[in-house]
């Protein structure tokens, strides 16, 4: 136990002390080695995915304005913090959301994204939202969609400027997060999907904290894509029976959570049998 925990120690001081003064004093370095370090950069590919986000986003706001009531604004341009709420949104937005579906979507997709980006509760509401209007596939579409792209530009976010937020905010579970990943470099995927799968660690700390310890952008997007799906399905069904939801709690009880659990054990089950042969 004291060896597995210097490890987690140590991984985890990488993780936070990268750049440091700290980390650099006794290791002498080129200006241009100190400056890469100090300030990280996205690659060509996350920078376009980046720039994709930020596009829909504004397209998104524009759309809301250009074509919402302008009566109806103080009701349309609303984040539902609660199950009220999303009931009183429901009404208000159903006409408007068949008559002006793109713009709806547009809007949508741009508050959503924006709200993971920034790490602002109420996403789950939104999902619950996206079911109401739109039913299971077409709002589990939306939600997958939208999710997703919201946790990529978290996750390029957190690249740039996210690592002292991190490290001040989750100093001990970026330790451990980073041993498991240092672990698993082999089959990475396959955790990552455990992760989303199940409720293990909160999605909001796996986008802020996977581009510090180093977990490519394609395996990220892959876990993230695949692993929301069903977690999405739940949410979004719930939102068919707004009057019967009497607290978001309801929607993860132990039944619930005994399935997530199951189908993300599906994901790890490579990784074990990869272990198992190597210590025969």
């Amino acid at each position: 136990m004291l060896f597995a925990r210097r490890d987690i120690e140590a991984a985890g001081a990488g993780a936070c002390q990268d750049g440091s003064p700290a980390a650099k004093k006794g290791k002498p370095e080129s200006a241009a080695a100190a400056a890469a370090v100090a300030r990280p950069t996205l690659t060509r590919t996350e920078a376009l995915a980046a720039a994709a986000v930020l596009a829909l986003f504004v397209a998104g706001i524009f759309c809301i304005f250009l074509a919402a009531p302008r009566r109806e604004f103080g009701q349309i341009l609303r984040l539902p913090r609660s199950l009220a709420d999303v009931r009183l949104l429901k009404d208000n937005l159903a006409v408007y959301a068949s008559e002006h579906q793109a713009n709806f979507v547009l809007g949508y997709c741009s508050i959503y994204i924006f709200m993971q980006t920034f790490m602002i509760p109420g996403t789950i509401f939104m999902s619950l939202l996206a079911g109401a209007l739109f039913g299971v596939i077409k709002g589990g579409v939306l939600v997958v969609f939208t999710a997703t792209a919201g946790a990529s530009s978290c996750y390029f976010l957190s690249k740039l400027i996210g690592r002292p937020l991190v490290c001040w905010l989750w100093p001990e579970r970026l330790r451990y997060f980073q041993s498991e990943i240092a672990k698993r470099k082999d089959k990475l995927l396959n955790y990552m999907l455990f992760l989303r799968i199940t409720p293990t660690l909160p999605n909001t700390f796996i986008n802020m904290a996977s581009p510090i310890v180093d977990i490519p952008f394609h395996i990220f997007f892959a876990a993230t894509l695949i692993g929301l799906i069903p977690a999405s399905y739940i949410t979004v069904k719930a939102g068919r029976a707004l009057g019967d939801l009497r607290s978001v709690r309801e929607l993860y009880d132990f039944k619930t959570l005994v399935v997530l659990f199951l189908i993300g054990s599906v994901a790890v089950v490579p990784t074990i049998l990869k272990r198992k042969r190597t210590y025969e």
